[in-house]
């Protein structure tokens, strides 16, 4: 787990200092409590001529960084976003803990943070496997059960909620806007909450933990909606509305890279929002930054980064020109 630089700063600032000269104690890299306006603004005004760098971080919780580490590793520098993930397994779940100390260092830092949740079905425990409770097929009247006020299994999903808000609400209180995508490749069906189209379907979903989450006063939450770049297409009929999202986001899994089209219909669907590529295998090349220069950031997936990838592909990534790295990004300042 990376080192948080308050006492580095703080030693150059006393060494400054004591040369008569002004010193901020805060790196110029470094980012301050913030609103999540701030940030989706910055996202905004990047597009089309930079694009952010960033690392996902899977299981186990109490590693919360060691994907980001082996960026390092390769390439000298750390994502300009990091992300990580509220987790599904027991031992996991049970060390949310680190993953929301993590993402305080890693905004200190002068990284983006970036949060996921594989949730586990209603219809199973609270912690579960990946195999068959976050990747489980449900039936849709157990589904419409999930989203209808006063059921059991809407309470039992309510309860779920309720236990990741005062990891948010930590957040939200040290000043760290989160990148959170909840319900991700809602056009897929691995997932228990995916694959169903239309206002009752994962839109419905979405909406209702954003209005939960509102009212528990998690204004830091910049949500993210995510499709995956299956060849179906028909990604807009997943969409929860624009008064619900604020990034638009795509798993490139089917193809190493989003096609031309995958890329219109995302900002088809966006209509001015932000877009982004939140899990990927293989790093950007060279190809594709150019020609589809309004990608606001991109995620490479936990072990895909040294499975997926030379060492060169990924130094060729981290020092495109267009890619901004942890002391690139520039977010309020």
């Amino acid at each position: 787990m990376r080192v948080p630089r308050p006492a580095l700063a703080l030693s150059t600032a006393l060494v400054l200092l004591g040369a008569g000269m002004v010193y901020n104690a805060t790196s110029s890299s470094a980012f301050a409590a913030t609103s999540r306006t701030t940030v989706i603004n910055y996202l905004r005004s990047i597009s089309g001529t930079s694009i952010v760098s960033g690392q996902h971080n899977k299981e186990p919780a109490t590693s919360p960084g060691q994907y980001t580490q082996q960026v390092h590793d390769v390439t000298g520098q750390w994502p300009g976003l990091w992300g990580g993930d509220m987790m599904f397994r027991a031992d996991d779940v049970n060390n949310r803990q680190r993953v929301v100390d993590q993402a305080k260092t890693e905004w200190r830092n002068g990284s983006m943070v970036a949060l996921t949740w594989h949730a586990c079905s209603p219809t199973v425990g609270r912690t579960c496997e990946f195999e068959g409770g976050v990747k489980t097929r449900i039936t849709d009247a157990q589904f419409q059960q999930v989203v209808t006020g006063g059921t059991a299994l809407n309470q039992t999903w309510r309860a779920r909620m309720a236990e990741v808000v005062p990891y948010l609400r930590q957040l939200k209180d040290a000043g760290v806007p989160v990148l959170w995508r909840p319900f991700h490749e809602m056009n897929e069906t691995w997932n228990w909450w995916g694959g169903r189209p239309g206002a009752n379907g994962g839109s419905k979903i979405f909406q209702q933990m954003k209005d939960y989450f509102d009212s528990q006063g998690l204004d830091n939450l910049i949500w993210v909606w995510n499709v995956q770049d299956n060849p179906a297409g028909g990604w807009s009929s997943y969409y929860p509305g624009a008064g619900y999202v604020d990034v638009a986001s795509l798993d490139a899994w089917y193809k190493s890279y989003p096609s031309a089209a995958d890329y219109q219909q995302l900002q088809t669907i966006a209509a001015g929002k932000p877009i982004a590529i939140a899990e990927l295998g293989k790093a950007p090349n060279s190809s594709l930054l150019t020609s589809q220069p309004r990608w606001a950031y991109f995620m490479i997936w936990s072990e895909q980064l040294r499975g997926s990838n030379t060492n060169a592909e990924i130094q060729a990534a981290y020092y495109h020109p267009r890619v901004l790295n942890q002391g690139e990004v520039r977010i309020g300042g």
